[in-house]
């Protein structure tokens, strides 16, 4: 069980995947639209970051055995109750690390890359972070190895989450069962979070249960009356992929040189995206708040439909 590595066995699937939804999507029979140079950056991407895993996967694995050389309980990885404790605390652990990954331009700097495509397509679950290590993003789920959990089994559940999520990145599934929708991430509700507009902003941050979302007031249904955009708020011009891997730091590091104080400084590394010591940029509230500025009905609207969701 030790040697298990779910996104290793499912890699097949995945390649098998994006083929067939190319192909049906060329011949009419889904939704699905793909454009070579963007998912070539995804695919390269995609291999980066398995490269950049194994670079900085000894750190990773020295921190974790460290953690858990120091746990409060040993947890058995043979145990049923064991496996479904992790599932959910995985779980809750991805919706943290997902949200503050947009809530904190240190994080959104290595994980802006996964949603730079303009295509929502199953080539886009693959377009993954070149820099989440040197970021120390995995950090968020060193508690689970304190709190006793064998770290091969925290890698498995990490591993499980990834696979369930690649399904999730299609326009060619429109709703699942109402009941599955109520308590699973699905395709809808992942659109949501792929998606620019106003309205779907820094929603919707779930790993494989939306009831994160729901409990923590972040989650946001697709509408039929609204099409989801996609790409970040200033999409880029072109598929350089170093570009793509690497802009946002370099913004970090260009706004840090240009700072005029600590306080300034920091507020551009561990503040929101977006936000600036002038107000001359926009963060992802600001944007909000000026979208229910100008379109107040809307916003009511959706004020109420966010009460009955």
């Amino acid at each position: 069980m030790k040697s298990f590595d779910p996104v290793t066995l499912a890699t097949p699937f995945f390649i098998l995947t994006i083929i067939l939804e190319i192909i049906l999507g060329r011949l009419g029979k889904a939704k699905a639209e793909y454009e070579a140079k963007d998912t070539a950056a995804s695919l390269v991407m995609g291999l980066g970051s398995t490269v950049a895993g194994v670079l900085i996967g000894g750190l990773i694995a020295v921190s974790t055995l460290w953690v858990y050389s120091h746990r409060l309980f040993t947890i058995p990885m043979t145990a049923v109750w064991a496996w479904v404790a992790i599932f959910f605390l995985e779980d809750l652990t991805y919706y943290w690390f997902h949200r503050l990954s947009h809530e904190r331009r240190i994080w959104w700097a290595s994980h802006v890359n996964h949603h730079s495509s303009q295509h929502y397509n199953l080539s886009t679950a693959l377009r993954q972070t070149w820099t989440g290590g040197v970021a120390m993003t995995w950090a968020m789920w060193l508690p689970l190895a304190f709190l006793g959990f064998p770290p091969a089994m925290i890698a498995i559940q990490k591993g499980i989450s990834l696979v369930y999520q690649f399904w999730i990145h299609t326009e060619a599934i429109d709703r699942m069962p109402a009941p599955f929708e109520a308590v699973f991430n699905t395709p809808s509700h992942h659109r949501v979070h792929h998606a620019r507009n106003p309205r779907y902003l820094d929603r919707n941050y779930a790993g494989i249960l939306i009831i994160w979302d729901r409990l923590f007031g972040t989650f946001e249904p697709e509408r039929s009356d609204e099409t989801p955009r996609y790409g970040i708020v200033k999409n880029l011009g072109d598929f350089n992929i170093f570009r793509v891997a690497f802009h946002e730091w370099v913004s970090i590091g260009r706004d840090v040189i240009h700072a005029r104080s600590p306080k300034e400084a920091l507020g551009y590394v561990f503040g929101p995206p977006g936000w600036s010591p002038d107000g001359s940029r926009q963060t992802s509230d600001e944007i909000k708040r000026a979208w229910r500025e100008r379109e107040p009905d809307r916003s009511s609207d959706e004020a109420g439909m966010s009460r009955r969701a």
